[in-house]
């Protein structure tokens, strides 16, 4: 029963976790997420060699599809990104900004020689939430498909656990089967063993 009971979880485990992983990279490869082309890896360049790591540089030119790629993406491109949008402000903390602009050209005139600066920075502002927004979703989702890889992934480990121990437990099975043939005592032995004792 024991052998029977790993094997069936091994195998159960083994197709969770490639259907996790396969679901990841199918949706992956779907979105069409790249990473720059290596022309990028220059000063100045997307992949500036003195702002990005060399795990990303290395993706250079890949396209994003499977979870370890979706890390790098998000982690390492996106979030150096979005760091340089609206002076490092978050999608939830632009709001504030924005109030306050508004607010500002709210009170100001449209005779005012400040107006269209001020109309200018509601626009630029507003321009930010929306890169932020985007750039924020894209980078949860990417993370969000790495933590679904991770998981297929030690899934999948745990299924080649599972599968060693049920090998070894059918191996200690025929052991005791075939291997480890006991010899049955006589009843004259057992009955001078109980007298002895």
């Amino acid at each position: 029963m024991l052998v029977l009971i790993l094997a069936g979880a091994s195998g159960f485990l083994f197709y969770e976790g490639s259907f996790v992983t396969n679901m990841v990279k199918d949706e992956l490869t779907a979105q069409q997420v790249f990473f720059p082309t290596s022309d990028q890896i220059k000063a100045g360049g997307a992949l500036d060699p003195a702002e990005f790591p060399q795990e990303i540089r290395d993706q250079a030119g890949n396209q994003v599809i499977d979870g370890n790629q979706a890390r790098i993406y998000a982690q390492d491109f996106l979030g150096k990104h979005l760091q340089t949008v609206a002076g490092g402000s978050t999608y939830a903390s632009i709001g504030t900004k924005i109030t306050a602009a508004n607010a500002a050209l709210a009170a100001a005139s449209k005779t005012d020689p400040n107006y269209a600066t001020l109309q200018a920075n509601v626009a630029t502002l507003n321009g930010q939430k929306t890169t932020l927004f985007t750039g924020e979703m894209l980078r949860a989702t990417l993370l969000n498909s790495w933590g679904w890889w991770t998981l297929g992934v030690y899934t999948t480990f745990a299924g080649i656990g599972l599968l060693v121990a049920a090998i070894v437990a059918l191996g200690a099975l025929i052991f005791e089967l075939f291997i480890a043939v006991r010899k049955p005592e006589s009843i004259k032995v057992k009955v001078a063993q109980m007298v002895a004792a």
